[in-house]
């Protein structure tokens, strides 16, 4: 439940910067939407009315013998309809139109619900009781518009508004006012074809095949297409002839009459995920569903969760890279200390040479050439001076660089080594941020936390005490399990305290990535390479080709005291090449669900 609150709490907050996903709502999608509501909830009473959040409301309507929750939202990039199983924790204190609608609507029975024409607009028509216990009407209008979205409920017979989720004046819209008191006006109806009525030449008439960007004119003149819609008819179409595209259009309108519809999320390589209740033929990745509210629910769902990652992995990604470039420079100063160190001996002989020849060299004088006892192949030497320094004091500097230099080159050397270290696990941090779920960026925050790099919550924040590390479960080809750890607590989990010591361990060989283990004894070559696929996908070098990947027994994997998170040393290793296979993935996964 808490997980959810936070998807709707993202949804509500989030502005999306890649495809408008309410375009794949189309007013298809809607008459779909309202087929299925018509089923389960038409006669059915309003037992309950909540607001989440400022542009979402849950009703709870008891039909059939059964409660049913309602989602209406009118959010500027998620606005929809449909049923919903599970639905966030409620405000301590019901905003005002929340309020509105339990005076006007709870106990009302929902008598019809009404589309637009292929509108995304729809009327949810409630019968009830005023004051003074006389039947009414009232309308909750739910207009799907993207950011003009919008929820408002009206007094039916005289289209008198009586409240809305969000309000427009005179001097935001001046052609359509939205605000208690005044006339409900509907949005413009743009003279769009019936795409279940029009005839084959009002179609043809409102295309010009000369003018080209077919694709707009048909979500254009047709009325409840969308862009998706319309590259599935051209799709269809093969060669955009006119008889061609005609007879695609009569296709799609014999499916659309039908109302045979097929709910089913398309999945794409680059993330831009779509869904209708029309078979999409020109998308891949097809994952049918039961109904049209099962298929809502999980795509935006998805969805949230998906943005919500990307946002905070932004977040996060920033802070490590900040802080890898932070420790890139102090490794640089480090190394040029480290060679003005290395140079101390010198500074030691041109302290010596010149008290040997002070007599040689005055105040002002900017080097002294003298003889150097010590290298009987280099028999003068070059030394630099001070000119604002008596000679004298030269010499005493020369000295006190060399003890500070000799004492400070064990301590540079060392911090060398510990920025290394700090750069490597940096690296590892981003690495595992790119494939992160929600529940990995969580542990990757609290990592982080931990180690200083991120400000640390406050206990009202957190709110749940941390878990214990749950690396990811596949199961290979062969029936052998295989865990990968997502995040540096994951990984230092499964090596030194989940896994067995005769359980197998991967990594991939000088790459940050995951630890990967095989549990047990019995799997063969098969096993082998699928687990090592796994150890190079869940690296830096998975867009490489032929990466190489350690294997050991656990028993030969150690974590040296005081080390990073997720670093260990191993041994007994040998290496396997494999080419990072995203399908491989997704198959092992799938096994594991199996």
């Amino acid at each position: 439940m808490r997980v959810i609150a936070v998807l709707f709490a993202f949804m509500i907050y989030f502005v999306e910067e890649g495809v408008d996903v309410s375009m794949s709502f189309d007013g298809i999608v809607t008459r779909a939407v309202v087929r299925e509501l018509e089923r389960v909830l038409e006669t059915g009473r309003v037992a309950k009315i909540h607001q989440p959040f400022k542009t979402d409301l849950v009703l709870v309507i008891r039909a059939r013998g059964k409660n049913h929750k309602l989602l209406l939202s009118a959010h500027a990039q998620y606005a929809r309809m449909h049923l919903v199983k599970e639905t966030p924790d409620n405000p301590p204190e019901p905003p005002a139109f929340c309020m509105v609608l339990r005076k006007h609507l709870e106990g009302a029975v929902l008598e019809s619900i009404e589309q637009v024409g292929y509108e995304r607009i729809v009327h949810l028509n409630f019968r009830g009781k005023n004051d003074i216990g006389d039947d009414v009407t009232k309308r909750l209008v739910v207009e799907i518009m993207g950011k003009h979205s919008n929820i408002i409920l009206i007094d039916a017979e005289s289209q008198t508004i009586i409240d809305a989720v969000k309000r427009l004046s005179p001097a935001v819209n001046r052609h359509r006012t939205v605000l208690p008191g005044a006339t409900y006006v509907s949005p413009p109806d743009w003279g769009k074809l019936d795409p279940a009525k029009a005839e084959r030449d009002d179609f043809l008439k409102r295309l010009d095949f000369n003018a080209g960007k077919l694709e707009s004119q048909i979500s254009g003149a047709v009325d409840g297409f969308s862009p998706l819609i319309a590259r599935e008819l051209l799709h269809r179409a093969g060669l955009p002839t006119r008889e061609a595209v005609v007879k695609a259009f009569l296709d799609l309108q014999a499916e659309l009459r039908s109302e045979a519809f097929h709910p089913a999320i398309y999945r794409s390589e680059n993330g831009k995920d779509a869904f209708h209740v029309l078979p999409m033929s020109h998308l891949a990745g097809e994952e049918a569903f039961a109904s049209v509210s099962a298929m809502l629910e999980a795509f935006y769902a998805r969805k949230a969760e998906s943005d919500l990652v990307r946002q905070r992995v932004s977040d996060l990604h920033r802070i490590v890279t900040n802080e890898k470039k932070k420790n890139e420079r102090k490794l640089k100063k480090l190394q040029t200390e480290l060679r003005e160190a290395e140079d101390v001996e010198r500074y030691r002989l041109f302290g010596e040479l010149l008290t040997a020849n002070l007599h040689l060299a005055k105040k002002g004088d900017r080097e002294l050439e003298a003889v150097n006892y010590y290298d009987e192949q280099q028999r003068t030497i070059t030394i630099p001076l001070d000119p604002n320094k008596t000679p004298s004091e030269n010499a005493q500097g020369y000295f006190r660089k060399y003890a500070k230099l000799k004492t400070a080159k064990k301590e540079i050397v060392k911090q060398i080594e510990q920025t290394r270290e700090e750069i490597a696990y940096l690296e590892s941090v981003a690495q595992q941020i790119e494939t992160a779920s929600l529940k990995d960026i969580a542990e990757i925050r609290e990592e982080l936390e931990e180690g200083g790099y991120v400000r640390r919550r406050t206990a009202a924040q957190r709110k749940a005490k941390p878990q214990r590390p749950e690396p990811e479960r596949y199961v290979s080809s062969e029936g052998a399990v295989i865990l990968v750890g997502k995040n540096n607590r994951q990984n230092d989990y499964l090596t030194t305290r989940l896994a067995s010591p005769d359980d197998t361990w991967l990594h991939a060989k000088d790459s940050p990535g995951s630890h990967v283990v095989i549990r047990g004894k019995t799997f063969g070559e098969r096993t082998l390479l699928e687990a090592a696929g796994l150890a190079a996908y869940f690296s830096k070098s998975r867009l490489s080709s032929r990466v190489p990947v350690d294997y050991t027994l656990i028993r030969h994997v150690r974590k040296p005291s005081g080390a990073k998170p997720g670093f260990v040393i191993y041994d007994h290793q040998k290496t396997v090449f494999v080419t990072p296979d995203e399908s491989l993935v997704a198959r092992l996964k799938e096994n594991a669900k199996g």
